[in-house]
């Protein structure tokens, strides 16, 4: 299972999938046995255009773990050439020639794919604006198999900022591959999830409803997935921010309300979306999602690199 780029979800399938998923339980064992070696000599850039926590220290930490070096610019929008005009293009030509594989975040959506074709080297997206977020669908649903053990018949509320959310997007994407998928749109009017998903979704016959009330559908699903409101995708709509803002928020009332086995998750990071008295119930997958980030991304970084 040899990979290249990894530019968007709908590029895996079921069986590719499940050949991660049995890798990034080899990556687990690897880390608790103090990492491996089998990428001494390979050298991976991350290039992030925008802030970020959990995807860039979690893929740089992916890569030590297994032996390997990074180089990195943590703000490349104000702090590389791109600042004196230099092209994505030209800066991914001059990048690929100091490292194996490019880890990209941009503020555009359809950067990766663009920087994908003038690059020799193995391009991952790890986030293009409001498209798509590949590896945290990946990591999303592997932790899905892991809390609840299947993925097949899960039921799911996605909730928040849909509209803006390229989290939900990829994560929509990886799901319509599953069999009796049930997925509940709870958003309100201003950031409701966009007609190409939705179409996406119906020609995969992939049930999926629209929803406002979160407290109506809290008790009938085995996952809330939330989703803070992105002010930074606004704009100049400051009545869109916040009208939607603090409209969906989890806290014990919600707990009150769900299945005993279900679970939170969330990509993180949350703003006032889940109150922090949630944190402590063993429904709250969050922080063990983070996690699972680290492992996924090992698992990428040797199925491209050595396959």
């Amino acid at each position: 299972m040899k990979l290249h780029h990894i530019i968007k979800a709908q590029q895996f399938n079921r069986s590719k999938l499940a050949n991660l998923f049995t890798m990034a339980h080899e990556m687990k064992e690897v880390v608790q046995k103090g990492g491996s070696d089998i990428l001494s000599q390979k050298v991976m850039a991350t290039v992030f255009y925008e802030p970020s926590t959990r995807t860039r220290l979690s893929f740089e930490s992916a890569m030590q773990k297994l032996g390997g070096e990074v180089i990195s610019t943590e703000n490349a929008r104000e702090f590389s050439s791109a600042a004196k005009g230099e092209t994505l293009e030209d800066t991914i030509r001059v990048i690929e020639s100091y490292s194996d594989v490019i880890i990209l975040r941009h503020y555009e959506s359809g950067a990766a794919e663009k920087a994908a074709k003038v690059a020799r080297v193995p391009i991952i997206n790890a986030g293009d604006g409001s498209g798509q977020h590949p590896t945290q669908a990946l990591l999303d649903l592997y932790t899905i198999k892991e809390e609840l053990g299947k993925i097949d018949g899960i039921s799911i509320a996605m909730v928040g900022d849909l509209a803006n959310g390229r989290t939900v997007r990829s994560l929509s994407y990886l799901l319509a591959k599953y069999k009796n998928i049930k997925i509940y749109f709870v958003a309100p009017k201003v950031t409701r999830i966009k007609s190409d998903i939705k179409d996406y979704l119906k020609r995969h016959h992939t049930f999926f409803t629209e929803e406002s009330n979160l407290k109506k559908i809290a008790p009938i699903v085995d996952i809330i997935y939330q989703t803070r409101i992105q002010k930074e995708r606004f704009g100049k709509r400051v009545k869109d921010y916040k009208e939607a803002c603090g409209k969906y928020i989890i806290d014990k009332s919600i707990l009150k309300l769900m299945k005993k086995d279900a679970i939170i998750m969330h990509p993180l990071p949350r703003v006032d979306d889940i109150k922090k008295e949630v944190d402590s119930d063993p429904r709250a997958a969050y922080f063990r999602q983070a996690q699972n980030g680290l492992y996924i991304r090992m698992a990428l970084l040797k199925l491209i690199l050595i396959g």
